[in-house]
């Protein structure tokens, strides 16, 4: 895995990376929203993904929505990658990078329902009640 701020990041990856979010979020899920937005280049914020053969294979972000906690966002696998470890390896790393980077803050990530359990095997603890986001239905989780 890599883990690069926004202006680290090549412009081939960079743009692998938004076409492969905006292709997983908004066109498979079938959600119309502003994908890509201004938490990607804040200086904070880290882009956590692993490429193979010049192909974006998993990708998650990472950032600090507030001083008392940060977050774990935009978690995607590529469709040729899913069901081969590729989302733990993602989610080991992403947790890796939040403890490093940020320390020891809890670490929050609203999951869809269907992955709680996946969640839950990194420790990830629910907070709160379902809800509906762009129509999926999403729950809250935190890892303290």
């Amino acid at each position: 895995m890599q883990v690069k701020t926004f202006y680290q990041l090549s412009h081939d990856e960079l743009f692998q990376i938004f076409q492969t979010r905006v292709a997983v979020f908004v066109v498979e899920q079938a959600c119309a929203y502003q994908e890509v937005d201004e938490i990607d280049k804040e200086a904070d914020t880290l882009h956590v993904f692993s490429r193979q053969q010049g192909q974006l294979q998993a990708y998650a972000r990472c950032y600090k929505p507030d001083s008392a906690s940060c977050a774990i966002g935009r978690v995607l696998v590529s469709a040729d990658c899913r069901g081969k470890g590729v989302a733990q390896t993602l989610m080991s790393s992403a947790i890796e990078t939040c403890r490093s980077h940020y320390g020891q803050l809890p670490v929050k990530i609203a999951a869809q329902t269907y992955l709680t359990q996946f969640y839950q095997s990194f420790g990830f603890e629910p907070s709160g009640e379902a809800y509906l986001e762009d129509g999926i239905e999403h729950i809250d989780m935190i890892l303290p």
